[in-house]
């Protein structure tokens, strides 16, 4: 875990682990450009229990981002949680609401900015008349582009490795299924730094240069899933894109009281 700096208003990221994550320097870099008196700093925690402690140790918290796994199991130590987040059932911003006077914390909300920033890299895609989507993963990520997806009329078919009720495992896909699919969404954390060398295990022979792959992953910028969409042809995108445009809606949670 960093050590915060003496500033105003200290942010920061939790989750295990975080070596991947790019938010740390992306805000800091933010913060010191417009000189404003903040910090972020990377919580790595076990165990989502130690977000209290975490929260206790330092009383000029102001906002976090919450990233894999706890984007779920967050929820129940927060006191509200705003529309999308609670349709969703995942949180991946919570915003501090201090006394303005005292600095005592009166309630922790989450929020999820992944939804609105995921729906806007697609919105200028163009789409077949009759698309649809795979998402594959089942974690809150999962959750937020199903919902951008629905919300855009975009048909969409989970696929995990445990069987459900509403999800398919990749031993199920076919040619004809992946066909069907436009758009195909690694939205678990397989293939993502150090853990360079995994991937979905996605039938990535059915692929064509009809489909588009997208990776919510960001580090490394070409993931192992992502390389082989391209061998078969598919289009594809990391999750660079989504990532600033959700901080950047993080950004505006934190400062609706704050700075």
């Amino acid at each position: 875990m960093d050590s915060p700096v003496d500033c105003k208003y200290l942010y920061g990221l939790i989750g295990y682990p975080l070596a991947h994550s790019f938010s740390r320097d992306f805000f800091n870099s933010k913060f010191l450009a417009e000189d404003i008196d903040a910090h972020y700093v990377n919580f790595e925690i076990s165990d989502i229990s130690q977000l209290n402690d975490v929260i206790a140790e330092y009383p000029n918290l102001c906002g976090l981002n919450v990233t894999a796994p706890y984007k779920q199991s967050v929820i129940p130590l927060l006191d509200d949680l705003d529309e999308t987040a609670r349709e969703v059932g995942a949180v991946n911003v919570i915003g501090f609401h201090r006394d303005a006077a005292t600095g005592v914390l009166h309630s922790l909300r989450g929020y999820n900015t992944d939804v609105v920033a995921f729906g806007k890299t697609i919105d200028g895609m163009r789409m077949p008349q009759q698309a649809a989507a795979m998402v594959l993963g089942t974690g809150g990520a999962a959750a937020a582009v199903r919902a951008a997806l629905v919300k855009r009329g975009i048909d969409v078919t989970m696929v995990s490795r445990r069987k459900s009720e509403h999800t398919l495992v990749y031993e199920e896909l076919t040619r004809a299924m992946v066909s069907a699919h436009w758009l195909i969404v690694n939205a678990t954390p397989l293939g993502m730094y150090p853990n360079t060398g995994q991937s979905p295990d996605f039938p990535y022979r059915f692929l064509s240069n009809q489909h588009l792959c997208y990776d919510l992953i960001y580090n490394p910028e070409e993931t192992l899933f992502l390389r082989n969409a391209a061998h078969y042809g598919a289009q594809t995108k990391n999750g660079l894109e989504m990532l600033l445009l959700q901080a950047m809606a993080s950004y505006d949670v934190w400062t609706q009281d704050n700075l």
